[in-house]
């Protein structure tokens, strides 16, 4: 019985297990196809800033317009999964991004380019945000569900660095328009794919959870807290364009959990969050991923602004740590958390991931990439363990009723985390760097100073994550969940149906 969902809950389609293969592949194929778009876009920023004749102040809104449509409507899509399908929602948000990858490829104004970008966001939030709650109820065990997360995990973490390559390499080759069409081949495939691999779930029916209010709240509250936060980057922590939306943001946001408390049919049941493993696990992403930030785009900007690398080099100097994350989550990840659990895991990748950081605090503004940075990039296999255990611990209470909410929530959190890390360490290193700069130092001296106060204040994030892992995630062996309410026996009936014979999820 599941420690979230304590309500009946439609019986899932049995699936064979050659289906349930071909589901998590079009699952990661999705996955990794959103994950790409997002790293793909950043190499070819300059390229449509000459082409289209953007200013300054505008470039940035092409990610921008992406982060605060997907960051804001996670947790309304995974819970609209629940009531109205999980199959559903994947292949309509599937089908918006690929179209909305068409509308961003033929472009000829920034208007219509950030419209499209908007519209991206939209179609990756419905997909992605279901995407986890899938997998969790087709991998109902736990040596299989850690396996099928270890495969999710990987085309998360593998795919920034392989958009990086493939960016550089198809913004040279051909032109910037091909980092979008690239989507329309992968995504009509993924929807062929999908139709009949994933099992049809008609989801337990809107009345469940119509709160309209709670979703205008949630949705707005987001939008606005994401875009303050977006804007600390370009205004300052103090600016007026940066602290009314952070608050207005907050203001909502707890309204919005008010309300759930309360209303008769809650967009997001609280029960979710009675999981101390669930809440625990979402904590330390958000501070895991605000870390990660200085890797995942600092390093790049390294390489890029002090080393002088090109694009796709950049993308080829991040490569061997793609394929150690690969290695590590796809090939041991699995056994390890089957055997040692997932909070040992976790514990050993936050430690290995701190020691990245840790190295990179101390490397040379001339670095040689062999002796400075590869051992930087081998050590990033503390991902391919961290990642898959902390997303095992963050889905580990989803039932069938919950499971796209809980995936939602795991996604947002994720994204708060990246827009946290984005504001906070940027904002860090570009301080750090004006400062060396006034003093004289040589612009690359300066960069170099700068990437070495945030990578340690990510180093910093990072053991505070550990410290939280360490000792609010129970030992093995421990009651990690709470136990769950009874379930009131329902009612007589004149006649018995299906649905009152129906399993307990």
């Amino acid at each position: 019985m599941s420690a979230i969902s304590t309500e009946l809950a439609p019986t899932p389609e049995p699936t064979t297990h050659r289906r349930r293969e071909l589901a998590l592949a079009v699952i990661a194929a999705g996955t990794l196809m959103i994950i790409l778009d997002g790293s793909i876009v950043t190499v070819a920023m300059p390229a449509i800033q000459r082409d289209l004749d953007f200013t300054s102040s505008q470039l940035s809104w092409v990610v921008n317009a992406y982060l605060i449509a997907f960051g804001s409507l996670l947790l309304l899509a995974g819970r609209l999964g629940d009531l109205l399908g999980r199959k559903r929602m994947f292949l309509a948000g599937t089908g918006v991004f690929t179209a909305a990858s068409l509308l961003a490829g033929a472009a000829t104004t920034p208007a219509v380019l950030l419209a499209a970008r908007f519209l991206q966001g939209v179609g990756s939030a419905m997909a992605a945000a279901v995407g986890l709650g899938i997998l969790v109820t087709l991998f109902p065990g736990r040596r299989e569900r850690a396996r099928a997360i270890a495969v999710f995990s990987f085309t998360g973490a593998a795919g920034a660095s392989i958009g990086q390559v493939l960016g550089g390499v198809l913004t040279d080759l051909l032109s910037w328009h091909w980092i979008f069409f690239i989507n329309l081949p992968i995504g009509a495939a993924v929807i062929a794919l999908a139709l009949p691999a994933l099992p049809a779930d008609k989801g337990i029916g809107l009345r469940a959870g119509a709160d309209v209010w709670g979703a205008l709240l949630i949705t707005v509250g987001l939008m606005a807290g994401i875009s303050g936060v977006i804007n600390t980057t370009a205004h300052g922590w103090s600016s007026p364009r940066t602290v009314v939306p952070a608050l207005l943001g907050a203001v909502l946001v707890t309204g919005f959990f008010v309300r759930q408390s309360r209303a008769r049919t809650p967009l997001m049941p609280l029960r979710i969050l009675r999981s101390r493993t669930v809440a625990v696990a979402n904590v330390v992403q958000m501070l895991m991923v605000a870390a990660l930030y200085s890797f995942q785009v600092l390093v790049a900007l390294y390489l890029q602004g002090v080393l002088g690398y090109g694009a796709a080099r950049t993308g080829i100097a991040m490569l061997p740590a793609a394929l150690v994350i690969g290695l590590v989550s796809l090939g041991v990840s699995a056994r390890l958390i089957a055997r040692y659990g997932e909070r040992a895991v976790l514990l050993t990748g936050i430690t290995l991931l701190i020691g990245v950081l840790g190295l990179l605090t101390r490397v040379p503004e001339r670095a040689d990439y062999a002796a400075d940075l590869l051992p930087v990039m081998l050590l990033a296999a503390g991902f391919g363990l961290a990642l898959p255990a902390l997303t095992a611990l963050g889905m580990s209470g989803a039932g069938e009723r919950d499971a796209g909410l809980a995936s939602g929530l795991f996604n947002t959190t994720q994204q708060i985390g990246m827009a946290l890390g984005v504001a906070t360490l940027s904002t860090l290193a570009a301080a750090r760097t004006h400062a060396l700069t006034a003093s004289g130092s040589s612009r690359t001296s300066a960069l170099t100073g700068g990437y070495h106060v945030a990578f340690a204040a990510g180093a910093g994030l990072l053991l505070l994550a550990l410290v939280v892992a360490f000792v609010a995630l129970r030992r093995p062996g421990a009651t990690t969940e709470p136990a769950p309410e009874p379930i009131p026996a329902p009612e007589p009936a004149p006649e018995p149906t299906t649905a009152a014979r129906q399993p307990v999820s």
